[in-house]
């Protein structure tokens, strides 16, 4: 193991990235004994890190939360500009926790929550192919605009993968993806014709929202967590 010593904080669920990178700053982060004030460091396997004489380590449990992010919150620690953030919304005793993937500030729905960086970067990998779905509210749709973002579009230089896409009723249409481009859906049903007036997860993986309430959060079992490891 090679790994920078933000990462390594950030993977045990001590804090963020950029947590990490203030606790480093503020000098109360040491390894094997020596205080370590710069974030260009590398720790290796046997390296003792300790945060305000704590020692951490990342071999722990995997921890799998679902949230139910609330419209009009940032999927982000701290937002420059000052709007609410999910980590305002949860509770103190999941503030550590990192998110899989992000939802746009009017997005809603199904946000993946976890203890461990590894997991949450494997889970957005486009090449693991783990579908999401979502549920696309618009004015209007054309048979012709649906099947070119089955088949897949380019929007702007950009190519969007082909889209699974369910019609369930006038403007309510059931879209399953697996690339996870920012702002993918908003951009490929916008270029149709079709602008998104409203956008819900209802999915991500094996695990789904369900009646879970906006702002709650649920714990999921390990034995689903496990299946999930073994995809990876």
């Amino acid at each position: 193991m090679n790994i920078r010593l933000a990462k390594f904080i950030a993977d045990s669920g001590v804090a963020s990235r950029r947590g990490a990178e203030d606790l480093i700053a503020k000098g109360v982060v040491s390894v094997n004994g020596s205080v370590i004030n710069t974030p260009v460091f590398f720790v290796q396997e046997g390296d003792v890190v300790c945060v305000n004489g704590k020692k951490i380590n990342t071999d722990y449990d995997v921890k799998l939360y679902a949230f139910h992010k609330p419209i009009n919150t940032m999927t982000t620690a701290r937002d420059p500009m000052g709007r609410k953030t999910i980590y305002d919304v949860l509770d103190k005793q999941y503030k550590n926790l990192k998110y899989i993937g992000r939802l746009d500030f009017k997005t809603t729905g199904l946000l993946l929550l976890t203890n461990n960086g590894e997991f949450a970067r494997k889970m957005s990998l486009p090449q693991n192919h783990i579908e999401r779905t979502y549920i696309a509210t618009v004015d209007k749709y054309t048979k012709q605009g649906l099947d070119k973002a089955r088949q897949g579009i380019c929007v702007e230089g950009i190519k969007y993968q082909p889209m699974k896409i369910k019609v369930l009723d006038e403007h309510n249409l059931q879209i399953t993806l697996t690339e996870g481009k920012k702002n993918e859906i908003r951009i490929v049903l916008k270029s149709i014709g079709s602008p998104v007036k409203a956008l819900h997860r209802i999915s991500y993986g094996k695990i789904k929202l369900g009646n879970l309430a906006p702002g709650k959060i649920l714990a999921i079992d390990k034995k689903t967590i496990d299946l999930m490891l073994k995809n990876f």
